[in-house]
């Protein structure tokens, strides 16, 4: 089967949900900036990750695919596997998200949940490859489908009818940023600087900017946002954002909070962790961003009950 193409990328835009636009008023007021939300909250599965699960699922040949996931991806892949007649096998931590677990499972996929202080991602995906022949282990961010699915999100920023300045990403594994630089070149906005989001206890990203080489950490972070607890860049997210970020702000956890509580109570809208990174980011360093007209890309809501309110209340209880 063909590699990507500009004929898959509106395929991926015929499937899935556009990304919603808010305009936040009372965001803008409190930043300094002016707050646009591009939340993927609502889209298929409840994040991003659709958008690069099904370019990659609908453009593979083989019929069993594996991969490794904390959660999103791991959704999204079971439901584009289940879409187009594939068996998705799910990689996951053990401490993921129950939320994410039971959505992986209910769209069908056989989910193989690892303790990561015992084995990686990676050492079980290796065995589960050698108990399946034939079959395909993906990438949950570093393969090119991936980032072209995700540029579909940064054609739909393209193509707003207003201006802007900045789009603040999260960064994790780099699929999600890279695809909307990718998708923001290939509608010629090159005046558009995209920062990204990190959480500083999860920085192998900013690491790997400030050396010039895509820097691994030592061991899986345990930042509250899940999304990001990658160890490193993917090579191919590397090629794209190595001179495609503007910056990249790491955000330590306290702000991480304290943006999942303002979205809820100025804009209200259920995020998770890894979706309030970008707010956060302008909490972090604000003087890059006032004066400017800034989207935050929400990347998703997907977030356990228990841990959404615990975050919620903790700024009512002072602690």
């Amino acid at each position: 089967m063909e590699s990507s193409t500009c004929a898959d990328i509106r395929s991926v835009r015929e499937t899935v949900r556009p990304t919603t636009i808010i305009q936040s008023d009372k965001l803008s007021q409190l930043t300094g900036a002016e707050i646009i939300i591009a939340t993927e909250t609502f889209q298929i599965t409840g994040s991003f990750k659709f958008r690069a699960a099904y370019n990659l699922v609908a453009n593979v040949p083989e019929t069993t695919l594996i991969t490794a996931s904390s959660g999103n991806f791991g959704q999204a892949f079971a439901c584009a596997a289940a879409m187009l007649g594939k068996q998705a096998i799910v990689v996951m931590p053990a401490n993921s998200a129950k939320v994410k677990i039971d959505a992986t499972k209910s769209y069908g996929a056989r989910v193989d949940l690892v303790d990561t202080s015992k084995k990686s991602r990676a050492e079980r995906l290796a065995e589960i490859a050698l108990e399946n022949p034939g079959c395909r282990v993906c990438s949950a961010y570093d393969d090119p489908l991936v980032i072209e699915g995700n540029a579909s999100l940064g054609r739909e920023l393209a193509e707003l009818n207003r201006p802007f300045d900045i789009v603040v990403v999260p960064v994790g594994g780099g699929g999600l940023s890279s695809g909307v630089i990718t998708g923001l070149r290939k509608s010629n906005r090159h005046d558009i600087h995209v920062i990204g989001a990190e959480p500083l206890m999860a920085n192998d990203a900013a690491q790997s900017l400030r050396a010039g080489y895509v820097v691994k950490l030592d061991d899986e972070p345990q930042t509250i946002a899940d999304g990001a607890r990658t160890v490193s860049l993917g090579k191919h997210n590397w090629e794209v954002l190595k001179d495609g970020l503007t910056d990249i702000v790491e955000v330590p956890e306290d702000r991480i909070e304290e943006a999942l509580r303002l979205y809820f109570n100025l804009a209200h809208l259920k995020v998770e962790p890894t979706g309030a990174l970008t707010l956060a980011a302008v909490l972090t360093k604000p003087d890059l961003f006032v004066g400017k007209k800034v989207v935050c890309v929400v990347s998703g809501g997907n977030v356990d009950l228990d841990t959404y309110l615990k975050v919620l209340t903790r700024d009512a209880r002072g602690n």
